[in-house]
């Protein structure tokens, strides 16, 4: 496997490489309904899988690893078309030197979700779309304790899609 950061010239480059990588190269772990459950950078590596918040955290820790400012983020969206339930979607945001902050998405690219490493244009894979849906303005260093709680704590992943972590929102 090539890594994703060999034969770099630019900031740009790097983080767009290992966007792809991550974003192409490990499996979303619904859209393969794959197990085990990850949760640390190291798991998702080995096992090629993830939920978006574990394969934020690989993203995070690839970009960190090259000196490249990298937080975590979230949405808040609902878990079918509208409405209620609802639930956290993990990505990242990246210090770019020549734009700032900007969020990608490795979630992982399907028919109806298209996540692109384009700046300073966010290409997100999920749009806000109901009134109780949100993009979560803050940058974390770490992952919210209650996406670590569900990824550690549930066996599989059928389990995780009936337990997706979700915040109350304060307004």
């Amino acid at each position: 496997m090539r890594l994703p950061h060999e034969g770099v010239s630019s900031q740009l480059e790097l983080v767009k490489r290992c966007f792809e990588f991550v974003r192409d190269e490990i499996k979303h772990s619904v859209d393969f309904m794959l197990n085990p459950v990850t949760c640390k950078a190291s798991d998702v590596l080995q096992h090629g899988t993830g939920y978006c918040y574990a394969k934020s955290h690989l993203l995070a820790a690839l970009l960190r690893a090259n000196n490249v400012p990298t937080g975590l983020c979230y949405q808040r969206l609902s878990v079918g078309e509208e409405g209620a339930p609802y639930c956290l979607h993990g990505l990242n945001a990246v210090y770019l030197e020549q734009y700032g902050w900007y969020r990608i998405d490795a979630r992982g690219n399907k028919p109806g979700v298209n996540a692109v490493f384009s700046p300073p244009i966010e290409a997100l894979a999920f749009p806000i779309r109901g009134p109780m849906e949100r993009d979560l303005p803050e940058i974390w260093a770490e992952p919210l304790q209650c996406v670590i709680d569900v990824l550690e704590s549930q066996p599989s992943v059928e389990q995780v899609l009936l337990n997706l972590p979700d915040v109350q929102l304060l307004d």
